[in-house]
Formats: structure tokens, sequence, C-alpha cells
């Protein structure tokens, strides 16, 4: 047994539990920015649904636009 193997498992070792650590850190902040887009999508969906219920309730509110019927053109 060579004087360099225990110092070689030791970084072996040493390199496992840092790629660990950063796995946990890296799911970590994954789930955090899932967790932000899904509530961030959950609030533009109230917004949009609540614009909509509006609308439906006063579609008298906005004038019909008046169409020009006859144009330079036409005549």
């Amino acid at each position: 047994m060579s004087s360099d193997q225990p110092r070689q498992r030791a970084e072996k070792d040493f390199k496992q539990v840092m790629r660990a650590r950063d796995a946990r850190k890296a799911m970590t902040e994954y789930e955090t920015q899932a967790l932000a887009v899904r509530e961030k999508m959950a609030r533009l969906k109230a917004l949009r649904l609540a614009k909509e219920a509006q609308e439906q309730s006063e579609p008298a509110a906005r004038p019909a636009k008046a169409r020009r019927t006859e144009t330079r053109r036409d005549k």
C-alpha cells in the first residue's frame, strides 16, 4: 500500500460529499424558483379571470365603433 492511497481516498470522499452538497443546493434553488413561477402564474390567472368577468358583466359600457360606410375610393 503506498502512502498516497489514503490521501487519494480522502480527496475522492471529499469530492463526493461536495458534489452531494452542491446537488442539494441546486435542487433547493430549483424548487424555490419553481414555486415563485407557480405563484406568479396563479396571481396572473386570477387577474385575467377577474378582468374577463368584469368585461362580461359590463358589455354595454363600451361604445360600439362607428363603421365608415363610404370611403374616398368608393366615390
